[in-house]
Parts: C-alpha cells; sequence; structure tokens
C-alpha cells in the first residue's frame, strides 16, 4: 500500500501550523505575567530553528511562527511518504 506524497505534505503542514497556532495563539490571549507566558520553552524552540520568528506573544509573530510550520511540515510530511513508499514497496522509487 502506497501513501499520497501530496496527502501526507498537506496532512503534516497543516497540523504542524496548527500546533504552532494553538500554542502562539494561547500565548497572546493568556498573555505574560512575569516575563512568563504558555508555552514559552516551546515557542522560544521553534524560534531558534525559524529565521525571523521571535517566540513572543502576539499575532504577526504567530502567524508568521505558523507559516514557517506550514512549509516545514509540507516538506518533512512528503519526505515521510515518499521515504514509507520506497521501503514499504521494496524497490527504489520512480
Amino acid at each position: 500500500m502506497k501513501l499520497s506524497v501530496k496527502g501526507m505534505a498537506l496532512a503534516g503542514g497543516v497540523l504542524w501550523a496548527l500546533c504552532i497556532l494553538c500554542v502562539g495563539g494561547g500565548a497572546t490571549i493568556l498573555g505574560v505575567t512575569e516575563g512568563a507566558y504558555y508555552g514559552k520553552d516551546f515557542l522560544l524552540a521553534m524560534a531558534s530553528i525559524y529565521p525571523g520568528y521571535h517566540g513572543t506573544p502576539g499575532l504577526t509573530d504567530t502567524l508568521v511562527g505558523a507559516a514557517y510550520a506550514l512549509l516545514d511540515g509540507l516538506v518533512g510530511g512528503a519526505v515521510f511518504a515518499w521515504l514509507y513508499n520506497c521501503f514499504a514497496c521494496g524497490k527504489k522509487s520512480e
């Protein structure tokens, strides 16, 4: 059975972007208390990977992070499906 590379890429991109949106949105809605905010460590870890994303609460920063996550998830999902198809079929990809 083969995985759809396009389907897996879209699923990975949308799910990862939703993760960043949910955590970033939670941080924005709940606000900053004494320098701490919801998901701070996670958001700062993502900021260390995505250039231009700062991992701070705010609509603009959250949307920038979600855009990076969408692209990252698209690539990751496509690579995952491609590798799965290579190994599941027992032959090299076409």
